[in-house]
């Protein structure tokens, strides 16, 4: 991939934003040949600096849905000119034109959910805390919002969405509560209707709309479709010895890259486990990670959205010598 000098826009900075597990990414992407790294949610640009400043063999292109994230992270990599380019687009468009398919992709990494600049701006509509309207798109062209989620699905369609995106125990009550206080104008009132309908017990876990925001999020910006896609195409472009890291903070996102990798590192195979593989599966890398590693508890005290992140990496390697690491 070609990484063209200047022609960056600039901007005054759009948000600061700790990133997660940075010296763990740093790490895991120092063994790869030299080429470019995608940082799929380029964010503030936090992984990615700390990437460029760590290993000079790579360059970066950032990614993001987020105007105000694509003109943050223009900035803050604007020092190193010539390795480093930032387009508005998603991870699901890996592979299209100008975004990965030229070649040379040796690391892609996916740092998932909502960013901190993002919660704490409350006409963005992310956060149960600060009353906003109705909105929690990442991308403001796209346009359902969360008004329409919460305002216009039916009982049983809202119900799905605080249950599979929320895992939310009380996804019925809650959503009835909903369905009988519409219409609902802002964050605020959403928040209080839930808290309301909360039952005690469930008051115990945090915040009582906690879940409930999560899950229209995840529902408004089609989060867990777009990774699904997004993953497969990273590890489609991935050179052998390139690798795939990804943070994620919510159980569906966790699963589903434990999946995708485990079906990549397999290649699908359905043989029985421990028996030579007679199903003609071709595996395209390895795991390069044990369950899903945590941030230590000293980073957690520093940055607490650090404590529900979960990191896995996958490494692209020759079909034949595929298998799991540590």
């Amino acid at each position: 991939m070609r990484l063209p000098a200047g022609g960056l826009q600039m901007s005054e900075p759009a948000f600061h934003h700790d990133p997660v597990m940075v010296d763990r990414v740093v790490e895991l992407f120092g063994p790869v040949p030299p080429g470019v790294v995608v940082d799929a949610t380029v964010g503030g640009g936090g992984h990615a600096n700390a990437l460029l400043d760590a290993h000079d063999h790579l360059t970066v292109l950032g990614l993001d849905r987020d105007e105000d994230a694509v003109l943050a992270a223009t900035e803050a990599l604007a020092p190193h000119q010539g390795r480093a380019q930032v387009h508005r687009g998603s991870y699901s468009q890996i592979g299209e034109q100008g975004l990965g398919d030229e070649g040379g992709v040796v690391g892609l990494l996916f740092d998932l959910g909502v960013s901190s600049p993002q919660l704490e701006r409350a006409e963005r509509g992310f956060s149960f805390r600060r009353d906003g309207p109705l909105d929690m798109r990442m991308d403001r062209r796209q346009r359902r919002t969360a008004a329409e989620v919460v305002n216009e699905y039916p009982l049983d369609e809202l119900v799905d969405v605080l249950a599979g995106y929320g895992d939310e125990r009380h996804a019925r009550r809650l959503a009835a509560a909903i369905v009988d206080a519409r219409p609902l104008g802002s964050t605020g009132e959403l928040a209080d209707v839930v808290r309301a309908a909360m039952p005690a017990r469930g008051r115990r876990r945090g915040h009582p709309a906690r879940r409930t925001f999560q899950a229209i999020r995840i529902e408004v910006n089609e989060e867990l479709d777009r990774l699904a896609t997004g993953l497969d195409r990273a590890i489609d472009v991935l050179e052998p010895g390139g690798r795939c890291v990804v943070l994620s903070y919510h159980s569906g996102e966790d699963r589903l890259v434990k999946q995708r990798f485990r079906e990549a590192a397999t290649g699908g195979c359905t043989c029985p486990p421990r028996l030579p593989c007679v199903c003609g599966a071709e595996p395209l890398g390895r795991v390069l990670t044990s369950g899903a590693r945590k941030a230590s508890p000293e980073e957690v005290a520093r940055n607490p959205r650090a404590e529900s992140a979960r990191l896995r990496a996958f490494e692209r390697i020759p079909n034949g010598r595929a298998g799991d690491e540590r």
